[in-house]
């Protein structure tokens, strides 16, 4: 789950979450971000996608790929003994609760044996198909990158072993431990993160409720991440819907759930909207607060 640098000046109106928030900054759903999201690994913004390069421009003669099925069975058809697997992770796996249509993304994970650039020759067509279709494109890693790497993807591992879907291959998790110390290190950084980047937005912007909500808004589904995470760390259940687990954070760290789940509530499916002065961007910063606190304090 990683910010963008939040930037002072002209630029504020471009600041993105790249995470389960995966693609799309402002949107709020089950926390696709990667993160870390949403799940929460890293990817480009969906407008850097949708730029492309010369294979997008050719996928736009292409017939779009609709279903994510679809574009999981065009992998495996290009890749064949290649591909290891494909998986759909964030909102989408996580259900109606977190996911909504037409808005939400859908995040994919394809995992090969080795990642060279004839790979990519390989890909190209299914890919510019999937993002032409408004689509991010897919995590890349090689089969030996996936297991070396839970310790670094802490919170994206575990977030995504939750909530996922196999769509083709055999199934990558065997093997793949996720140590409780390596989720409360990343946690504590990227938190810490989060919140010194939007204390710098906060105290730029206070006056300006329209590029403040833009850099809360994409700060959003990255912070759902950290609540499940933080839920999961201290022996509680994260809820799938996002209203469901705004409260059930909110009574663990002894926050009042309503300015969260109202301005949550209110960015579902559209941009984030702040009035001058707007009590509930101080309440989501002090919430943010709250829970790199508490995840400090944790053993």
């Amino acid at each position: 789950v990683w910010d963008a640098p939040v930037a002072v000046g002209a630029a504020v109106d471009s600041v993105a979450v790249a995470g389960e928030g995966g693609v799309g900054a402002a949107e709020v759903e089950g926390g696709d971000s990667a993160g870390s999201g949403g799940s929460a690994v890293v990817v480009v913004s969906r407008e850097a996608v949708l730029a492309g390069s010369s294979d997008c421009a050719q996928g736009a003669e292409m017939a779009k790929t609709k279903t994510v099925e679809e574009f999981a069975t065009a992998l495996q058809e290009a890749l064949g003994s290649r591909l290891v697997a494909v998986l759909l992770y964030g909102s989408a796996a996580r259900g109606s609760g977190a996911h909504v249509p037409g808005h939400s993304d859908w995040n994919t994970l394809l995992i090969v044996d080795r990642v060279d650039d004839g790979l990519f020759a390989l890909i190209a067509s299914a890919v510019a198909a999937w993002t032409q279709g408004g689509h991010p494109a897919p995590i890349l890693l090689s089969d030996a990158e996936w297991r070396a790497s839970a310790d670094v993807f802490a919170i994206e591992y575990e977030d995504m072993r939750e909530a996922h879907r196999l769509l083709a291959g055999r199934d990558p998790w065997p093997g793949v431990t996720v140590q409780r110390v390596d989720v409360q290190r990343q946690l504590e950084q990227e938190l810490m993160v989060k919140l010194v980047r939007l204390r710098q937005a906060y105290a730029a912007l206070r006056n300006d409720p329209k590029r403040l909500a833009g850099v809360v808004g994409g700060s959003m589904a990255g912070f759902l991440t950290m609540l499940r995470t933080t839920l999961r760390l201290a022996g509680r259940k994260a809820p799938a819907a996002t209203e469901d687990l705004v409260r059930e954070a909110a009574a663990l760290l002894g926050l009042s759930p309503d300015p969260l789940s109202e301005l949550f509530g209110q960015a579902r499916g559209r941009a984030l909207q702040l009035s001058a002065g707007d009590p509930r961007a101080a309440a989501y910063l002090a919430a943010l607060a709250r829970v790199a606190e508490f995840v400090n304090r944790l053993t």
